[in-house]
């Protein structure tokens, strides 16, 4: 099952990552200074990914494809991992607009003693 995850960066910094049901990497973003904030990033995720008109698709320098997911305001939520073609980021984008409302979130930053 698709599971968003909340971890720290080296820099003390949160993270999220959405990870897919074989646990590898779909989107993320970094840079938060607190975990709440992070948390309301994920829940603004989860609704904002419902609309196709949230994701960005873009291409690189190298024409490979990728996509941004932004909010209403146009912050950016999310930025994809890099698809060597349009159809298998598309079928991504499909993924993650049919499980990310329903998934759990995952926090690796408590500290277990």
């Amino acid at each position: 099952m698709e599971k968003f995850v909340i971890s720290k960066n080296t820099n003390g910094e949160f993270k999220y990552e959405f990870l897919d049901q074989f646990e590898q990497l779909i989107f993320g973003k970094s840079g938060y200074k607190n975990k709440a904030m992070c948390l309301k990033v994920i829940e603004s995720i989860k609704r904002n990914a419902q609309e196709d008109s949230k994701f960005f698709r873009k291409r690189t320098a190298d024409n490979k494809c990728y996509y941004n997911l932004k909010s209403s305001n146009g912050q950016i939520l999310g930025i994809s991992e890099i698809y060597t073609d349009k159809a298998t980021r598309e079928d991504i984008i499909q993924l993650v607009k049919s499980t990310s409302a329903g998934a759990a979130i995952q926090d690796y930053t408590k500290k277990i003693f």
